[in-house]
């Protein structure tokens, strides 16, 4: 039984297609270090239990009573406690000039194709994520300036998909 948001409800034994967005705050590889148990004790043994969870709560999507089933996700502990995933896209592919790796698992759906390939912005300030000095997707506030990584705001802005993604999961498998 599923109950949408305009309180209707709807008896639904098997979804036709399942496209899920699993939170990934203990799924991606950017906080590894914080598992660390001799260096973070107990805040590391909490973390791993919520890896845990989280790891569940993944599989439960992936192998949900569905015909086809997406599971998005950044690189993660998914690609080597589950498998590799079929597909790593980024969103310049699809219209943003933006570098996020993005991992696709599929079930009885194809890899999609790139819609729209652009060029990736170069950011090389305080505003650039991740270890690397490419291209980098950076969150900035209603006025323009460019978020801190701790900032709650960013973990929010870096979740959104981007709806060339969205547009492209949509014509192609909808």
């Amino acid at each position: 039984m599923l109950v949408t948001m305009d309180g209707k409800v709807h008896e639904i034994n098997r979804w036709d297609l399942i496209i899920a967005h699993p939170p990934c705050t203990y799924l991606t590889i950017s906080a590894n270090k914080y598992y660390e148990v001799a260096t973070y004790g107990n805040e590391a043994r909490q973390r791993q239990k919520d890896r845990y969870k989280a790891i569940v709560f993944f599989m439960q999507m992936m192998l949900a009573s569905a015909d086809k089933v997406a599971v998005e996700n950044p690189v993660g502990v998914m690609n080597t406690s589950y498998r590799k995933p079929d597909q790593i896209i980024e969103p310049y592919q699809f219209g943003h000039p933006v570098a996020k790796k993005t991992c696709l698992w599929l079930k009885n759906l194809p890899c999609l194709t790139y819609t729209n390939v652009v060029e990736p912005e170069r950011i090389h300030s305080k505003g650039r994520t991740g270890g690397y000095s490419g291209p980098s997707w950076y969150a900035k506030d209603e006025n323009g300036k460019i978020l801190s990584w701790s900032d709650p705001r960013t973990a929010k802005e870096r979740s959104k998909t981007y709806p060339g993604i969205a547009q492209a999961m949509a014509e192609q498998w909808g």
